[in-house]
């Protein structure tokens, strides 16, 4: 709408003979309920023109009719301008944009960013939680990737500590030698078994503690099974040949687990950091700090930093004793991330019990002069709650990734055969469709919601084919292309000199236009939230004009007929590319 600012700058200046910045005009879309497309907020002009907002806006709408040829009208709404923008504009902005190959083209930026996600602990399978910051960590991925930028998508491994070798001393123990083969058990799933044998173990210990007269606190330090489980963790650090072979063997099996999870879920990774390489790290960074004077030794030898002029507090940067903290490994994770990609951005997706955590990370990297500090950010997401009583989950606490996954599918499956739409798919295409229906559902659910709010995922009512879900889209895209198969559908530009375009048709081509601008904002804040909305708007407006115009297929004025399936084929390739942002598939027929 570049003509539009310009007819605006050229009016004031006319007019009221002043000038002013492209920035002072504001364009909006107009609203539903006024006549026009584009609507001019004038209150800024006011000051120049010494007159109320709605001689203003008649002011600059008179000018604008007159000398912009594109604006063939407009009215106001007190201090509004409503324009209403000639129907040969939109015909070329269809046929010169948006039916171009270049359309929904990539358009480098030479800015490469980092998106850090998933990040799970190898003593347990993924459970919902994780499910929202892989599905988030990959979209905004591939939202940055069609906005432009170079992406590397990375997974930092929890895989040492103290939990790891409590469902290790639980197998040692009690394990018998079960393996995932001898077992059936999926591996992320056995070693979870085990971590609650051991809290299973550990609690009766803590309870006869108790009962010999010990505090619960006194308890929990002096339980046998805490010891061993932190004599097994010094073992590892020391290098212990049989400790460490069967932390190998059991995160082994974790990670074939994970695998199989991550796969289900459509997520990768370009490349895993493991925190047992990098738990060491960090320590020169504290060393660096110390010598520049960010950080202070306390009298114990500990070594801290204070922020208290920054509204935080004083944090341990390094034990009394040299061992690391959080903060000190993921010091020097970053810095080792740096060293090997050395991208522009790097972005955290971690949930928001973590918001203070990465404050003081990204501050003290600040103070420590690291020139890629400001290109940190932490992307934090809020819980997700289930409504009580609908899914079991396998220890009834939390919700196992993979269980969730086969529920969404079975529910998939059951409503899709409730429609009676599939009787002519073979079996390896229903069960194929099924599980595009329901991931799309989970997806499209958890990715529709700001990042920031907590939110409740009820799966039943996530998989629906009509509202704001997935499966509606899904159906929407399929319809699109049942349609453009049936009509033998064959690219080419419709003649224009006797069609006239209806409202909705109007409202179709303005909103695909919006496609890259959606992207571009939704990238900016991180957002698929911003995509998954406009596709939801997309597949409404589209089945509006599915059923406002007379069939597509019998229309007999071929030129009206090419315009309208050139429509449909657009649409269908917003939604497609869109989804794909989203991690979703669209299926050819439903």
């Amino acid at each position: 709408m570049n003509f539009i600012v310009a007819g605006a700058i050229k009016a004031v200046k006319e007019l009221y003979g002043q000038d002013i910045a492209e920035n002072v005009i504001n364009l909006q879309e107009t609203r539903k309920e006024f006549e026009g497309q584009v609507t001019i907020v004038v209150f800024p002009f006011v000051r120049f023109s010494k007159r109320t907002p709605e001689e203003t806006a008649h002011d600059v709408g008179a000018f604008l009719q007159q000398h912009v040829d594109e604006v063939e009208g407009f009215n106001v709404v007190k201090g509004f301008l409503n324009l209403s923008i000639a129907e040969s504009y939109w015909v070329n902005l269809f046929n010169g944009t948006l039916l171009q190959p270049d359309f929904l083209a990539v358009k480098p930026r030479g800015e490469k960013v980092m998106v850090e996600y998933s990040s799970p602990n190898t003593n347990k399978p993924l459970h919902l939680g994780h499910v929202r910051n892989n599905l988030l960590g990959y979209s905004v991925s591939e939202l940055l990737k069609a906005d432009g930028y170079e992406v590397i998508k990375v997974n930092l491994v929890n895989d040492r500590g103290i939990h790891i070798c409590k469902s290790m001393l639980a197998w040692q123990k009690w394990g018998g030698g079960e393996t995932p083969e001898s077992s059936g058990i999926k591996g992320d799933h056995l070693v979870g078994k085990y971590y609650v044998v051991f809290d299973k173990e550990y609690k009766k210990e803590i309870e006869a503690l108790v009962a010999n007269g010990q505090t619960e606190d006194e308890a929990k330090k002096n339980a046998p099974l805490i010891k061993e489980a932190q004599q097994m963790l010094l073992k590892w650090e020391q290098g212990d040949a049989e400790v460490v072979g069967l932390w190998e063997k059991m995160n082994g099996w974790v990670y074939e687990g994970f695998d199989v999870t991550y796969k289900k879920l459509g997520v990768d990774f370009d490349k895993y950091y493991y925190e047992s390489n990098t738990y060491l790290l960090g320590k020169d960074t504290v060393e660096e700090g110390l010598a520049k004077g960010v950080f202070f030794k306390k009298e114990d030898g500990s070594v801290w930093i204070d922020l208290t002029a920054d509204g935080l507090d004083q944090k341990l940067v390094l034990r009394a004793d040299g061992t690391s903290v959080y903060i000190t490994q993921d010091l020097g994770t970053a810095q080792m991330k740096y060293d090997d990609f050395g991208m522009d951005k790097s972005i955290y997706v971690v949930g928001n019990e973590q918001d203070y955590h990465f404050k003081v990370l990204f501050l003290i990297l600040e103070k420590l002069g690291k020139s890629w500090a400001n290109g940190l950010c932490h992307l934090s997401y809020g819980m997700v709650d289930l409504p009580s009583g609908k899914m079991k989950s396998r220890e009834g606490t939390v919700v196992d990734a993979d269980d969730l996954v086969n529920e969404m599918v079975a529910t998939a499956k059951q409503k899709t055969e409730e429609l009676g739409k599939t009787n002519d798919f073979s079996e390896a295409d229903k069960n194929e469709l099924y599980s595009t229906i329901g991931l799309g559902a989970l997806k499209y659910f958890l990715l529709k919601v700001e990042p920031k709010k907590r939110l409740l995922f009820d799966p039943a009512e996530s998989i629906d084919f009509q509202g704001n879900t997935g499966p509606f889209i899904q159906y929407t895209h399929a319809r699109i292309k049942s349609l453009l198969s049936r009509a033998d559908y064959q690219f080419a530009t419709a003649d224009y000199s006797n069609i006239k375009l209806s409202l909705t048709e109007l409202e179709m081509i303005m909103l695909l236009a919006k496609y890259p601008s959606e992207i571009s904002e939704a990238a900016k804040a991180y957002s698929p939230a911003f995509i998954a909305n406009y596709l939801y708007e997309v597949a409404k407006l589209f089945n509006k004009f599915y059923h406002e115009v007379p069939p597509i297929i019998k229309e007999e004025d071929a030129a009206v007929k090419q315009h309208r399936l050139n429509i449909c084929k657009i649409a269908a390739d917003v939604i497609k590319s869109g989804m794909n942002i989203l991690g979703i598939h669209v299926p050819e027929r439903m």
